[in-house]
């Protein structure tokens, strides 16, 4: 079995409709090299998710269509997200008020 990475950043995204094709262009093309060149970002892939989503919140399930972008890093470790370089393009830029999104540093040593 190959060894699994210590340090994970996952990066969850729902985008308004109305500039999904935009940033998608941004993400690809501006946003996820800029995150690949800083150091102690060790590798990066997107998914997306276009279907059926299930939540659960405090006991009450919900299952919604929704179109759903999820991005993971490979980190060196969780110190990657604090470097000057990963601070200056964290965030969504212009497209901020359009996104809802979480971001979890995952660790296992």
């Amino acid at each position: 079995m190959s060894q699994l990475p210590t340090c994970l950043l996952i990066v969850t995204a729902e985008v308004d409709e109305e500039v999904e094709a935009t940033w998608n262009t941004w993400y690809d093309t501006v946003h996820l090299p800029d995150a690949l060149a800083c150091p102690g970002v060790l590798s990066g892939r997107r998914y997306t998710t276009d279907g059926i989503v299930s939540r659960t919140n405090r006991g009450i399930a919900d299952r919604t269509r929704q179109r759903l972008y999820t991005t993971v890093y490979e980190l060196a470790g969780p110190e990657a997200v604090e470097t000057p370089e990963f601070t200056a393009m964290r965030g969504w830029a212009q497209f901020a008020p359009h996104i809802r999104s979480e971001t979890r540093v995952i660790t296992a040593r």
